[in-house]
């Protein structure tokens, strides 16, 4: 099977074209190629297929073979890989994927994309369709306790669930040991990725991710996408704003006219390879 290992600042995936490639157990093939000691090693499987109803379909899987609905960094990573491949020569792209269509800008240089803009759509704030057991229009600076200690949580969904807290040291947090009380806590019903976010000005925030289904991520860019919004709507910074993650940033913008978040970033085409694997 060919694949491509990419990644989008640090969050880095296995990707397929499906246009030549059939992967007959995607939750299996997820899983097993992913592994970082025996396999390829990523954070998960993305395949790339025909749709009806865009450009293209972007299927992803996490790294434990669970389903996801999106990935903003994988997205990005998506539009650069049928550009540079030659399956495509349109510079704005959609791409259909489990949380709906996604709209790509693509910045050519040198006949390759080197960043790409993603119309994220517009936020999910109401807690029973993000889903969250809050009640209430929104879920903004809700207690939540998680081993023993009460943290104030603002959920938001872009496609995906997200919990933020706000705490003063992003960089010392034992993120591994408190990540999975987060993920699996009674309050997330398909439990939930949790961003842990400093707020450096109006303009920046820090954040470390704990992605459902995968663990630590050096990026989510729907967790930066989910930042942006919770940190404006606790008035910590304004609509537009740089992301710092692990692997690098994001700039964010939540334009006020149209509802929508726009997410610009990086995509970087790591190898190519034919593995071994059925």
């Amino acid at each position: 099977m060919r694949i491509t290992k990419m990644h989008g600042i640090g969050n880095d995936y296995i990707y397929v074209n499906c246009f030549e490639e059939t992967v007959a157990d995607p939750h299996r093939a997820a899983k097993d190629l992913s592994d970082r000691h025996f396999w390829v090693g990523s954070d998960g499987l993305v395949l790339i297929k025909p749709s009806e109803i865009a450009d293209f379909e972007m299927d992803m899987y996490n790294s434990d073979g669970s389903q996801a609905e999106m990935c903003g960094n994988a997205i990005r990573c998506v539009g650069k890989y049928v550009y540079d491949s030659g399956m495509t020569d349109k510079t704005s792209v959609s791409i259909a994927t489990r949380a709906g269509i996604k709209y790509l800008e693509l910045t050519v240089e040198d006949g390759k994309v080197a960043s790409v803009r993603v119309d994220m759509g517009a936020p999910i704030l109401e807690p029973e369709l993000i889903p969250c057991n809050f009640d209430g229009d929104e879920a903004v600076a809700r207690p939540i306790v998680v081993q023993g200690r009460e943290y104030r949580v603002t959920c938001v969904s872009m496609g995906n669930p997200h919990a933020v807290v706000y705490i003063d040291d992003v960089d010392s947090l034992e993120i591994e040991k408190i990540g999975p009380d987060f993920e699996k806590h009674e309050k997330f019903p398909r439990k939930t990725n949790t961003e842990f976010v400093k707020v450096l000005d109006r303009h920046t925030v820090q954040m470390r991710v704990w992605e459902r289904g995968a663990g630590e991520t050096w990026a989510c860019g729907t967790g930066a996408c989910a930042v942006l919004v919770a940190t404006v709507l606790n008035g910590l910074c304004d609509r537009r704003a740089t992301v710092k993650l692990r692997g690098g940033d994001l700039l964010i913008e939540w334009d006020e006219a149209t509802g929508h978040v726009f997410m610009t970033g990086p995509a970087t085409m790591v190898f190519t390879a034919e593995v071994d694997y059925e």
